[in-house]
C-alpha cells in the first residue's frame, strides 16, 4: 500500500520535530539532579571506603559483578589522574526481571558506583539516583517493590563506604 503526498510529508514534519523536542527536554536536565552524591567522611581512606562497599554489599546479598579501576587505566597510557574507580553491583535475579519487563532497563545494568577523587583530595561516591527511573517508570507495583530494594541496597553500600562502616 503507497502512502500519499501527503501523509508522507505529515510523517516527515513529526520525524523532524521529535529530536527538537528531545533536545530542548534534554537541556533543561542538570547532572547534578540525577545523581546521589556522598562525600568520605573525616578518617576515612578511599581504600577504606572500597572494603566497606564490598563487605556491605556481601550482606545485602547484592553481587559486585565488575570493578573499572579507570585511573590506572589513565594513568597507563602515561596521563596523571585523581582517582577514578567504578564498582558495579547487580542483584541478577531484579536484573533478570526488569530486563524482561522492558528491554530498556538492560542500558542500566549493572548498578554503578564511582569512587572519585575531586581537586582538593576529597573522596566521593556517586551513583544514578534511581528515583528517576522508578518513579518515571511503569512498572508494576510488585517490581517497584523489588527495585525499590536493590535501591535501597546500594544507598547501604554507598553509606557503609562513606562512613568507613563494617
Amino acid at each position: 500500500m503507497s502512502l500519499s503526498a501527503f501523509t508522507r510529508l505529515g510523517l516527515m514534519v513529526v520525524w523532524l520535530f521529535i529530536p527538537l523536542t528531545l533536545s530542548a527536554a534534554v537541556t533543561n536536565i542538570k547532572v547534578e539532579d540525577t545523581v546521589v552524591k556522598m562525600p568520605l567522611a573525616k578518617g576515612v581512606s578511599m581504600d577504606d571506603a572500597v572494603n566497606s562497599m564490598k563487605l556491605r554489599a556481601n550482606i545485602d546479598n547484592m553481587k559486585l559483578v565488575a570493578e573499572l579501576p579507570l585511573s590506572k587505566q589513565i594513568e597507563a597510557m602515561g596521563k596523571k589522574v585523581r582517582r577514578i574507580d567504578i564498582y558495579q553491583f547487580c542483584d541478577p535475579l531484579t536484573a533478570q526481571t526488569m530486563v524482561e519487563a522492558n528491554i530498556n532497563f538492560a542500558a542500566y545494568l549493572p548498578c554503578r558506583i564511582a569512587l572519585v577523587e575531586d581537586a582538593k583530595g576529597q573522596g566521593w561516591l556517586v551513583m544514578m539516583n534511581l528515583d528517576i527511573l522508578l518513579h518515571g517508570t511503569n512498572l508494576t507495583t510488585q517490581l517497584k517493590t523489588q527495585a525499590g530494594k536493590v535501591r535501597d541496597a546500594l544507598m547501604g553500600i554507598m553509606q557503609a563506604g562513606a562512613n568507613g562502616d563494617l
